[in-house]
């Protein structure tokens, strides 16, 4: 009996599959690419538009492709054993060689496939985003998404023509993510995904939302960036890290917008991170900071966004170098021991086509619902906080920038804003919680979990949240009902201290308990005090424009402001320029007003940050008790006539005891008497009045000696100068 012949190739891939493979709109390539056993012969399809002619390379001899429905790119052959091929192409202009990507497995294992399907998986960066590795002994890049509900998947680059027909990835089961392992790519290649929505749509291509780098703006592509060879000297740092992140520390803060502190090449451009690991290190250490805060770092599109929305949480902005120019930095800061905080924003995302907006032809990452999805204020999109794994994207992320980059701690922007439904919404605008209040339940949910995780899986790390009502327990722990933060801006001193420093002394006796009210609350967070960016933009004018007055007397203001504030219970933030009274506005568009310090004012004025660092960091009483009420004692806060205000600050047992006293009129105060806890000499150990900061050197050279007198209900006292507009700290000896 003859046999019957065998079909030919061509006749074993349905037309449809051809056509669909052909318009980009096939769901599962890998179900019709690459090599497939076929009624007994093992059958090798590829798409390669372009080539008028393919053949298969193999350990047994070439083998030719014959095209279907000539000009199709369809291109369908029968190798003969089954060893590995290449593939070889050729057209009237050019001739080229590559494996094809549809001949190797999947990458992801089950673990990860599990995992990121359960929205558990913590350290999504492994799986997800781009990978330069080495798949089945071939050097190449393997790219992994989410997109549920996509119809099909490509990544289109230069080394594919932007052609999203001819790399679309494998679907890994119910999990939503798709995969690709394209052979012959490395680190530097750009690329993008273009998807196509379940009903066809074809949705602008997408940055990758894992991509470890980006293009310079205003390109928005995607990089491919190897993290998996970071070099760190940090060892030491990292170990001590713990207790320097405590509320008994000290904590400094000098707020930094990389791109403005200081230009290169006459303001032509910003520095490179190369250059700010010398020049703002070294500038942060010598001012005596304990760490440095960037205000975002992640990319971002706009500039004028300062990186507030951004579109690549992953990648280090390329504005200033490369990732690991970013970990050098980072190396830098701690071997100078300076921590690094970043600003991190998980409160909202732009609406720009190539990023997260309606990332697979739905709502993925957002609402739907623009009450619940969409913020008025900024023109931006909320994160769908509720989804396992948009949860997972961001607490995964935060975790990347403590592991991958050796940040030391998160400030978390906007965190009033995730907090409630009705956040800066009329009535009518916003969606009530499933009880009928305003509470983001699923917000504080994602809050609680991504602190308790951090905390839990980096040592010694710190998160801050910027919140600005009164949402109790923000920084108490999440097994105690909190939401897990480490500290919290203190919004309301801001507030209420900057409004009554800016009105002119003859008034403040009317204002006086804008100064003290923030004691009423001071022990009910861990707070931080802010003089932050904020405060410095959008016609706020700078700190020193704040200040009443003329000349000599605006700068005594910001000085005894700032002594205020270094002595005030909290730790201490403040924005690049303040440090030395930059005159104007800050413009993120240009660099600080360096040339400022060959005025002798403004010298003083930085010095005298300098040494209330200094201060701050060498006098447990002044920092060790920041969160607590022992730390602190009223000895004048209702002298209004004068404007004067007196405490006490104390650390431990036996750490020396400090009086601050603070006056905030232009009149010397001689003879004020003032209340002591112990008997003996103290020395003023600190003038905002002395000569090198600026002042008239008025005060009390020498120290005072106290007398059995009984005042400001202290045994002791002493009668003291308090110098006009000037603090004043005497030190126990």
């Amino acid at each position: 009996m003859a046999r019957k012949p065998k079909p030919a190739a061509a006749a074993l891939v349905a037309e449809e599959a051809v056509r669909a493979i052909a318009a980009g709109a096939h769901g599962d390539p890998f179900s019709v690419l690459g090599p497939h056993l076929r009624e007994g012969q093992r059958v090798l399809a590829a798409f390669v538009p372009g080539a008028d002619r393919l053949t298969a390379l193999t350990a047994t001899g070439d083998v030719e492709m014959i095209e279907i429905d000539g000009g199709s790119g369809f291109f369908v052959g029968v190798l003969a054993d089954p060893g590995d091929y290449r593939l070889h192409a050729e057209n009237a202009e050019t001739v080229w060689e590559f494996e094809d990507p549809y001949r190797f497995g999947p990458v992801l294992g089950e673990i990860d496939v599990y995992l990121l399907g359960e929205g558990t998986h913590r350290r999504i960066w492994h799986a997800l985003g781009a990978h330069a590795i080495t798949h089945e002994g071939v050097e190449g890049v393997h790219f992994a998404v989410w997109a549920p509900n996509a119809a099909r998947v490509s990544v289109a680059g230069d080394f594919n023509l932007w052609d999203g027909r001819r790399h679309p990835m494998r679907l890994r089961g119910q999990t939503g993510v798709w995969e690709i392992f394209i052979p012959g790519l490395g680190e530097g290649t750009v690329y993008k995904y273009d998807v196509r929505g379940r009903t066809g749509e074809r949705e602008p291509m997408k940055a990758d939302p894992v991509g470890f780098g980006a293009e310079h703006p205003p390109a928005t592509g995607s990089v491919v960036r190897r993290i998996d060879r970071p070099h760190w000297t940090d060892e030491r740092w990292l170990k001590e890290r713990p207790k320097r992140q405590t509320i008994d520390a000290p904590i400094s803060i000098y707020e930094v917008h990389l791109g403005s502190w200081r230009k290169a090449e006459g303001g032509a451009r910003p520095l490179s991170y190369h250059e700010l690991a010398e020049q703002l290190v070294d500038y942060a250490a010598d001012m005596g900071f304990t760490h440095l805060e960037f205000l975002p770092v992640s990319e971002h599109p706009f500039d004028g966004s300062w990186g507030y929305q951004p579109t690549g949480l992953f990648a280090p902005t390329i504005r200033h170098g490369l990732p690991d120019e970013f970990r050098a930095l980072v190396d830098a800061a701690h071997r100078k021991g300076l921590g690094v905080l970043l600003d991190w924003v998980p409160g909202h995302f732009p609406t720009d086509p190539h990023g997260l907006a309606r990332f697979d032809g739905t709502a993925l990452y957002e609402h739907a619902d623009p009450r619940e999805g969409f913020h008025q204020d900024w023109n931006t999109l909320i994160y769908n906080y509720g989804r396992r794994e948009v949860a997972n994207y961001l607490i995964s992320n935060a975790l990347y920038w403590l592991e991958e980059y050796h940040a030391d701690g998160l400030r978390v922007d906007a965190v009033a804003s995730m907090l409630y439904r009705d956040y800066s919404r009329p009535e009518g605008q916003w969606i009530p919680n499933k009880d009928g209040g305003r509470e983001n339940y699923e917000a504080i949910a994602l809050l609680q979990q991504m602190n308790a995780i951090t905390y839990g899986e980096v040592p010694g790390i710190m998160t801050v949240a910027e919140e600005s009502t009164a949402f109790p327990g923000v920084s108490r722990p999440v097994n105690h009902g909190g939401l897990g933060f480490g500290f919290k801006w203190n919004m309301g001193w801001m507030n209420d201290s900057l409004s009554y420093i800016k009105k002119d002394p003859i008034y403040r006796k009317h204002h006086h308990h804008q100064m003290t009210f923030s004691l009423h609350y001071a022990w009910s967070e861990n707070y931080i005090l802010p003089i932050s960016h904020d405060e410095v933009v959008h016609g706020k004018g700078s700190m020193i424009a704040k200040m009443p007055g003329e000349g000599d007397e605006k700068f005594a203001n910001l000085r005894a402001y700032y002594s205020f504030m270094w002595t005030h219970p909290g730790k201490k933030l403040l924005f690049m320029g303040c440090e030395f009274a930059q005159g104007a506005e800050w413009n993120h568009q240009r660099s600080l007003d360096w040339h400022l310090l060959d005025r002798a004012q403004h010298r003083g004025v930085q010095n005298l940050i300098r040494d209330l660092n200094q201060l701050y960091r060498q006098t447990p009483a002044l920092h060790v008790n920041d969160c607590r009420p022992e730390g602190f004692q009223w000895l004048e806060p209702n002298d209004a006539d004068n404007s004067v205000f007196a405490f006490i600050r104390r650390g431990g047992p036996k750490d020396a005891q400090v009086v601050v006293a603070v006056n905030f009129t232009p009149v010397e105060r001689r003879g004020y008497r003032l209340g002591f806890p112990a008997p003996g000499h103290w020395h003023e150990c600190f003038n905002s009045d002395s000569a090198h900061y600026g002042g008239a050197n008025l005060g009390n050279l020498g120290g005072i000696e106290t007398e059995p007198k009984s005042w400001h209900n202290q045994m002791q006292s002493a009668a003291v100068t308090l110098p006009p507009l000037s603090a004043v700290i005497f030190k126990q000896e």
